[in-house]
């Protein structure tokens, strides 16, 4: 399964947003480090499920949408030379490592300090915090570079092609190769042969860039001056409020709304039965969608997944003239696969003994035979016929 790890400083919110897109119980607080250890959970992207335009009866999605799960990690705070260990420092640096991909939760508003210590509604440049980010993350790298830079060179013995593969060893935790190593190597012209560890800065940074694509979430946004939000869309910051999401989630469990994640409106279920206050603040959660087609919580996550790691949604089937599985089930699995899967990856996907027995797949719309190198497609329904059972 997709893992997603909600990085930053402490205070911007990002156990919120944890909480509001897993309705996992952590606790919430107003001052650094409330997250001790990391906080794991399942979280959701939303796809239009296939059975709204073949008019079948599914059981897995929820008024034409489809809810595929994805691995949630909230990271403990990270502060400034968090790569010294300031704060609670490398191991929560380690803790992005099984990460796809990182969210990374900064306070639009410029309300909170380097440190996640409050200092008022924009008396912060947040962009900093996206930098600070990055820089520690390349730090944390090149300090495990660092640590094993004098065996590569020395077992090098003056050969480039070793130092690469020495390199992309080091790095085989983050799923750096030793092409990675040489493109990163040709881009940057960089001599590895004759440099020192300190211009091997530059080399990290971009082993970061590849194994950590990085969607930068803006939190917040209902208290952010608008000269802060034009600054941070130029630099394609995904705006959310993880607290309005997650008073709508709450109010949607109590059955108070009608609303499922990533709508970009709710409807008060039963008016007469609200308090004031709670009509106060749903008025005001929805002129905040008004203004932002909705909360932006799911529509993060799906960009996450989507857009940085470019992956689609397939259903595999046992049957392809009922869409479903031996058992009648229509559609029972949804699986999220990178762009440029093949039916054989699909296969390997469901079972490594599937994978192995592979003999050829149907495309269950057009009920076509298909090849093994195929390209699928998003919301492609396909049988995988194979010699295992």
């Amino acid at each position: 399964m997709i893992t997603l790890a909600l990085a930053g400083k402490p205070n911007c919110g990002k156990s919120t947003f944890f909480k509001a897109a897993t309705m996992a119980n952590v606790e919430i607080a107003n001052y650094p480090f409330t997250t001790i250890n990391p906080n794991f959970g399942v979280g959701y992207v939303r796809t239009k499920c296939p059975c709204h335009d073949l008019k079948l009866t599914c059981t897995h999605c929820v008024d034409g949408n489809r809810f595929v799960a994805v691995n949630l990690i909230d990271v403990a705070g990270l502060v400034p030379d968090a790569h010294k260990g300031k704060g609670l420092g490398n191991q929560f640096l380690d803790n992005l490592r099984q990460a796809d991909a990182i969210l990374h939760v900064i306070d639009a508003s410029g309300g909170t300090d380097s440190e996640g210590n409050p200092v008022g509604v924009g008396n912060h440049d947040p962009a900093e915090d996206i930098k600070f980010l990055i820089y520690e993350m390349t730090m944390w790298v090149h300090g495990i570079l660092d640590k094993h830079w004098t065996r590569i060179s020395r077992q090098s013995q003056g050969k480039g092609s070793a130092i690469e593969a020495g390199i992309a060893e080091t790095f085989t935790g983050l799923g750096i190769t030793m092409e990675d190593v040489r493109d990163i190597e040709l881009e940057l012209k960089i001599d590895l042969i004759h440099a020192s560890i300190d211009d091997l800065i530059p080399l990290c940074a971009e082993i970061v860039k590849i194994s950590k694509p990085m969607l930068v979430i803006g939190n917040k946004i209902d208290e952010t001056p608008e000269a802060l939000r034009t600054k941070l869309a130029a630099a394609k910051v995904a705006f959310v409020s993880a607290a309005s999401e997650l008073a709508l989630r709450n109010a949607a469990g109590a059955h108070i709304i009608q609303y499922l994640p990533g709508d970009e409106e709710f409807k008060i279920a039963n008016e007469g039965s609200l308090t004031a206050p709670q009509k106060a603040g749903l008025a005001k959660i929805a002129e905040l969608m008004k203004q932002n087609h909705g909360t932006g919580v799911q529509q993060a996550i799906n960009r996450a997944v989507y857009e940085l790691l470019d992956m689609i949604v397939v259903y595999p089937v046992e049957d392809e003239n009922h869409y479903c599985n031996k058992q009648g089930d229509v559609l029972p699995d949804a699986f999220l696969m990178k762009k440029g899967s093949t039916p054989h990856d699909l296969a390997f996907q469901v079972h490594t003994d599937i994978g192995k027995g592979f003999l050829y797949a149907v495309d269950a719309r057009s009920k076509m035979r298909i090849k093994e190198n195929h390209v699928l497609k998003d919301g492609d329904i396909i049988k995988i016929v194979s010699a295992a059972k």
